[in-house]
């Protein structure tokens, strides 16, 4: 019996961000082998849709054709806060891919939009900046703190990790305080004996420090290819407060690609990626 067919949603507002993220996707498809790719177009109005449609078809087509993958698209009246996740969850998709333009450019997706349209989403993201594909995700960075949504997270990275034979790279935070270090340790316990189980290559590293500021250091040291967090930011918090860390980490300056999901409104069935 053959696999089910994973849907990779790709949205797409034109740009050369947009086309890194589609490298992304048709390098993750080719590597799983049962995968398509949906390119997906937000309207701001209805008349925009035919001139939309007609410039998604050519590069769909060109796409399908240089790389062997289907991809097909769609358009969709709304807004990208709402709308891109809205689409993934109707298309079954059980990741998307997006770029995002950094701290500029307001016109596009820009680092804190970016976050804004994670927080609407049940669909994990991989959020990527203007870095191709290269030869996979063979180097995966996992920061782990106190936080209680360790194990998704870590989840997600093993389906990845599986798909590519990847080497894990475990950082935490060193902590004085000796319950808090004690229950780090234990995290990391939990992690390691996890990865091993799964006959995965990691190492662990401690960092001092600001924590976002050191483990995205380390992501560069090491020429990372993704690095995996959860999304702690709320829907309903005033902009000012929203996904600061977030934002830092997919518009870090390596431009290292970040897995990142919501953990109390991502599914079950989706935190099995492509198993």
């Amino acid at each position: 019996m053959s696999k089910k067919k994973i849907t990779i949603v790709v949205p797409t507002d034109f740009s050369k961000v947009a086309e890194s993220a589609t490298e992304h996707a048709i390098g993750l498809c080719n590597s799983l082998g049962n995968a398509e790719i949906i390119l997906l177009h937000i309207l701001g109005k209805e008349k925009e849709k035919e001139e939309a449609e007609i410039k998604l078809q050519k590069i769909a087509e060109k796409l399908s054709k240089s790389s062997g993958v289907k991809i097909g698209y769609k358009t969709r009246v709304g807004n990208i806060f709402e709308d891109i996740g809205a689409a993934a969850q109707k298309l079954k998709a059980k990741l998307i891919i997006m770029g995002t333009h950094g701290v500029k450019g307001m016109q596009y997706i820009t680092g804190s939009y970016a976050v804004k349209v994670i927080t609407h989403s049940t669909v994990p993201f991989i959020v990527v900046q203007e870095r191709g594909f290269r030869q996979g995700y063979n180097n995966i960075v996992l920061p782990f703190d106190l936080s209680k949504d360790t194990k998704q997270k870590l989840d997600f990275a093993i389906n990845i990790a599986k798909v590519f034979n990847s080497k894990i790279h475990i950082v935490y935070p060193k902590e004085t305080d000796e319950f808090l270090s004690s229950a780090i340790r234990n995290n990391i316990a939990l992690v390691k004996s996890e990865l091993t189980n799964n006959n995965l290559d990691f190492d662990a590293k401690e960092v001092e420090g600001s924590f976002v500021k050191q483990f995205l250091n380390y992501a560069a040291s090491q020429d990372a290819d993704l690095i995996a967090i959860v999304n702690s930011q709320e829907v309903g918090l005033p902009e000012i407060l929203a996904g600061t860390d977030e934002r830092q980490i997919i518009t870090n300056e390596a431009k290292i690609p970040t897995m990142i999901i919501n953990p109390v409104k991502t599914s079950i069935e989706s935190s099995v990626l492509f198993g």
